[in-house]
């Protein structure tokens, strides 16, 4: 994704800020008088990055059942496709959105004014770290990007076991990543790197893997994931380790690697303030947050946010396989991410 401040010069947007007066949080109704309301409002437009047959759609098909009455309209996309649209739609004064998540929507969304704090009551099991306090967002998944390799191009004694394997000549012009520009994209990738290796050291690793001739391929890391199984590369860089274990269930020649620091990040959920659905959308957050709706997720192959619901595969979480992981704050990651997407912009464009 585009650096949050790149978003709102490209869009025009610092004149038409929503006004931050009244962005309290939303109090808490009851699921009845959600439903109620929801009702007369009759949909809910989703905007959302996840994998539409894995996720979405098991989702939704759900959600519908247990809320006759109530549709889901799925507008579905790569991040930074979904963030320029509601960005435009607020710009037009004609937000479509009612509710959006993502690794990295939080900072152009609140730059924006457009986000609607909310918190729901199902928050309440979320660690600290996986929502955030005065209801901005909840993380209704997390996720652990690491590499991943073709396990017919790759030689269990060949695979790599640290940063530094991933410098062998033999990689050269193998490995793939994401251009999505989010922390589950490069720009993690190299923050993650000058946390553990710190700034000077850092900096002089990701200049050879400059060298590397890391293919970018302009869509998200599902696809990076594809086109390794396909055998067009060797390794995928930055991959969802969920990703791998699905494919791996269904025969394909993938398997994720427990290199260290792999990269923690969260899909947070979001609120839209003037959204056209907000009863409904605060529904649907409060149903992703449930144990049931956490439990679809399970069903599906992610990595639910409530620690109540476990995932399908546990060697998934660190806590079970081991591998280290990179996860800033939030705060953190918004301070960050504009450094660590010029110095991409430096080394590997």
């Amino acid at each position: 994704m585009l650096a949050a401040s790149s978003l709102m010069r490209r869009l025009g947007l610092a004149a038409v800020l929503l006004p931050l007066a009244g962005s309290l949080p939303v109090s808490a109704q009851s699921e009845k008088e959600l439903y109620e309301a929801a009702k007369k409002e009759g949909s809910i437009n989703w905007y959302t990055g996840f994998v539409q047959n894995q996720l979405v759609r098991p989702v939704v098909a759900n959600f519908e059942a247990k809320y006759p009455g109530l549709r889901i309209n799925v507008t579905g996309g790569r991040d930074i496709d979904i963030m320029i649209k509601i960005l435009a739609e607020a710009k037009a004064g004609s937000l479509q959105a009612d509710l959006v998540e993502g690794p990295s929507v939080v900072k152009p969304l609140r730059e924006a004014g457009l986000i609607q704090p909310y918190v729901p009551e199902a928050a309440a099991k979320l660690a600290p770290n996986h929502k955030d306090a005065k209801g901005d967002w909840n993380a209704v998944l997390v996720h652990y990007l690491v590499p991943a390799v073709n396990t017919e191009l790759v030689k269990p004694a060949d695979e790599p076991k640290s940063l530094d394997d991933l410098l062998d000549p033999k990689w050269k012009g193998k490995i793939a990543w994401t251009g999505e520009m989010t922390i589950a994209g490069p720009p993690g990738f190299i923050g993650s790197v000058l946390n553990a290796y710190g700034e000077e050291k850092g900096m002089a690793y990701l200049e050879k893997l400059g060298a590397q001739k890391v293919a970018t391929i302009p869509s998200n890391p599902r696809v990076v994931l594809d086109q390794v199984i396909a055998g067009q590369y060797a390794i995928g860089l930055v991959t969802y380790n969920h990703h791998s274990a699905i494919s791996i269930a269904k025969g394909a020649p993938v398997k994720w690697l427990p290199v260290n620091p792999a990269i923690g990040a969260m899909a947070r959920e979001v609120l839209l303030k003037g959204g056209p659905h907000p009863n409904g959308a605060k529904l649907l957050i409060n149903y992703l947050l449930s144990p049931e709706g956490q439990k679809v997720i399970q069903e599906a192959g992610y990595i639910p946010s409530n620690p109540a619901v476990d995932a399908k595969d546990p060697s998934l979480k660190p806590e079970v396989t081991g591998f280290k992981v990179f996860s800033p704050p939030p705060a953190d990651e918004d301070r960050d991410i504009d450094k660590w997407i010029a110095i991409y912009k430096k080394l590997f464009q």
